[in-house]
């Protein structure tokens, strides 16, 4: 099977921790492109470096890679492929996924490493 293409994404994302009980703010539901995530113990959510919520822990410039799909829920190592050249590159990431694909979140300083990462083993990356 040939190697995925990766979209970069141009705007700048930040992580967000909330107390889990917290409700999620409107204006991640008004952002252009959010994900949430919510556990027993916390509420996670990202959102665009411009849009500003109140959380207990916070880490911004992050930008996303997005494995362009759709791709197969029955597909299998995906994530676990990408993820491990961005391992080899020492590319720290934090991934989300949709009903369609994957994104992997990238620190913006290691953006260029992550690319070379990526081009380098194959895959295409698109900016």
């Amino acid at each position: 099977m040939p190697k995925q293409t990766l979209a970069l994404h141009p705007e700048r994302f930040c992580i967000h921790s909330l107390d889990h009980d917290a409700p999620i703010p409107n204006e991640v539901l008004q952002a252009p492109i959010f994900f949430i995530s919510k556990t027993e113990d916390e509420l996670s959510v990202v959102v665009p470096d411009n849009v500003a919520i109140q959380s207990e822990a916070s880490d911004g410039n992050w930008r996303a890679m997005e494995v362009l799909g759709p791709l197969s829920l029955s597909m299998v190592g995906i994530m676990a492929s990408i993820g491990s050249v961005f391992a080899k590159a020492n590319v720290s990431i934090f991934v989300v996924s949709t009903f369609d694909t994957d994104y992997f979140l990238i620190k913006h300083n290691d953006l260029a490493a992550a690319v070379d990462a990526l081009r380098g083993d194959g895959y295409k990356v698109t900016e």
